[in-house]
């Protein structure tokens, strides 16, 4: 585990790095032996993934409820059903999202889904793409919820964040005006500099944090 000390401004921060420095320094349960012990997870992947997912939700937490936004993690969204058959309740996946981010004053919402795995891999006619599976994921979840009277809805973005390793994505598209994000954080920084890295999406609260 990383040794970074915490200044005042980044105690709050404690549960956030630690939770991704344990997932990326790989200090996580196993069978060998050792000097550590913790009950081994039903499912690895899907454990560590969480920690992720509530480690970004906890840090926006903290660190955005006092510039006004409204954080809200493991949230469930609706479909806009108009006619269905008796047993398709029973097999519908059900719209779970990680952390949705709302700024009623200024309007705005950030639909989050964070995700553990690389965020391109090999497709068949290029050497990277984004997983289409993810991004058909993101803008589910931000088109289904459209004309529900919900005006946050009806113009939210969508933030698509993975982890990484030395490296840094950060690109944008807009569709069917929704604009969506496609980011990484690279956990091999300093403590200070994943900070920033997470603010970079809110650039008015990144200047107003690092200045002197």
């Amino acid at each position: 585990m990383s040794t970074d000390r915490f200044s005042r401004n980044d105690a709050d921060d404690r549960f956030m790095v630690a939770a991704a420095k344990l997932a990326f320094d790989l200090v996580l349960p196993t069978e060998a032996s050792g000097t550590n012990v913790l009950s081994l997870p039903d499912r690895e992947v899907t454990w560590v993934r969480r920690l992720f997912e509530q480690a970004v939700g906890g840090f926006y937490g903290v660190v955005l409820s006092p510039f006004g936004w409204k954080v809200l993690c493991g949230g469930k969204m609706n479909w806009q059903i108009e006619q269905k058959t008796t047993g398709i309740d029973k097999i519908l996946p059900i719209m779970r999202t990680d952390v949705v981010l709302d700024h009623p004053s200024t309007g705005q919402r950030i639909v989050i889904d964070t995700k553990f795995t690389s965020i391109v891999t090999s497709g068949w006619y290029r050497e990277e793409t984004l997983r289409s599976g993810y991004v058909y994921q993101i803008y589910a979840y931000l088109r289904s919820q459209v004309g529900c009277g919900d005006s946050l809805a009806d113009r939210a973005s969508g933030l698509l964040l993975h982890p990484a390793i030395g490296q840094m994505v950060d690109e944008t598209v807009v569709i069917q005006g929704h604009s969506i994000r496609f980011a990484t954080v690279d956990l091999t920084a300093s403590t200070a500099d994943i900070r920033l890295q997470l603010l970079r999406f809110f650039d008015p609260i990144k200047s107003m944090m690092t200045s002197p």
